[in-house]
């Protein structure tokens, strides 16, 4: 990019709508489409992207997401000019504090971002799935002079009451902000994935850190600042594929989307820039039995299928004995169907064992999440 930007990853939160897989893991570092991580997404289009300086701000249950962030190297961020870093609460000399809300979280982290000076900071959430490149939104932040942009998707009128809403005049200029709120004026959406112009973030921050009513949050507090300010605020119109899989019922959904070979997120194409990355477990290859099929599904290596499976997600060394049969499911690493068991509409959780001949969920619409036994 010919200007200097940084991104920050909020990667911190609890995700306690995902239960049992969130219990001992952040909600980033939890498993998708057989092959990746949630976290895997955002660091790929930052890195698609041309973006090689980037915090991730850790909080909750950290180790395993600082682990598999590491040193960036398997989206080549590890480079003589990259940097990739993870970013936790630290102790300092006026104590130690957990991130209070999204704006806090920057602003423990001011100091990271004064030593790498940027023009513009990227916001963006640990947790949402969608390919891109962020390079447009960017162009548009600069040709528009704004202050901030925000970059919006058009949702359900229906569904818009459980998102920040943007009302927006003829230039797509940000005239109003609602979040959450009961009575929507427009069906846009917030994705939180923001552009910030450096200075005028810090000069907000500051200011907002100093006030003990705020709740130190973009949505209820920095946004809605600036626009009663008059900053110039400019809406970015996503097109593409977009989920927060922050429910067992999203998750479950978004996995479903890859195994149909949805339109819009297409994870199969060779295309390298939008490709998303991530780690080579160096399983062996995936094994199909004389026995067993698979239908309209996504394996990774090293899953063994000895059983029937139709819409679904195996990640790698999960098992499907002899006469077993999943429709709809997301089964994550080394998890074992047992031989006659019948599993519909759920997700397994790492490692849990489904016990021969059981059944589960069939004929529901409901998602269970079936998480026990095992390592």
């Amino acid at each position: 990019m010919p200007n200097k930007v940084v991104a920050m990853i909020l990667a911190g939160g609890k995700g306690t709508r995902l239960e049992a897989l969130t219990k001992k893991t952040a909600k980033p570092a939890v498993s998708f489409a057989a092959k990746y991580r949630i976290i895997d997404f955002p660091l790929s289009n930052c890195a698609n992207s041309g973006i090689n300086t980037i915090g991730v701000l850790t909080q909750y249950e950290s180790t395993d997401l600082d682990a598999y962030v590491g040193n960036g190297e398997k989206w080549g961020l590890n480079g003589v000019h990259s940097l990739l870093t993870s970013l936790a609460p630290r102790q300092t000399e006026e104590g130690a504090n957990w991130y209070k809300g999204t704006a806090d979280a920057i602003t423990q982290n001011l100091d990271f971002l004064d030593e790498n000076e940027p023009d513009y900071v990227l916001i963006l959430s640990g947790d949402h799935i969608y390919k891109t490149l962020y390079n447009d939104m960017v162009d548009l932040h600069i040709d528009t002079n704004a202050d901030a942009t925000i970059s919006v998707i058009e949702v359900d009128p229906k569904e818009a009451s459980r998102f920040g809403i943007m009302a927006v005049d003829k230039e797509d200029r940000i005239v109003e902000f609602q979040e959450k709120p009961k009575q929507p004026k427009s069906n846009l959406a917030s994705m939180g994935v923001y552009v910030f112009s450096w200075k005028i973030l810090r000069k907000y921050l500051v200011e907002d850190a100093k006030d003990p009513k705020s709740e130190h949050d973009f949505g209820n507090n920095i946004i809605p600042k600036m626009l009663n300010d008059g900053l110039k605020l400019q809406a970015y119109r996503y097109k593409g594929y977009w989920r927060d899989v922050g429910t067992l019922a999203s998750l479950h959904q978004a996995n479903m989307d890859i195994a149909s070979n949805d339109e819009m997120l297409n994870l199969y194409e060779s295309d390298r820039e939008t490709r998303i990355y991530t780690e080579d477990t160096y399983s062996v290859p995936q094994y199909i039995g004389p026995s067993g099929s698979v239908t309209k599904s996504v394996a990774n290596q090293g899953s063994v299928i000895l059983g029937h499976v139709e819409s679904c997600v195996i990640s790698s060394d999960a098992i499907i004995e002899e006469d077993a049969v999943c429709t709809r499911c997301v089964i994550m690493k080394g998890a074992r169907v047992s031989q006659g068991a019948k599993v519909h509409n759920a997700i397994i959780a790492p490692y849990s064992i489904i016990k021969p001949k059981e059944e589960i969920n069939l004929n529901s619409d409901k998602i269970v999440l079936i998480a026990r036994g095992g390592k």
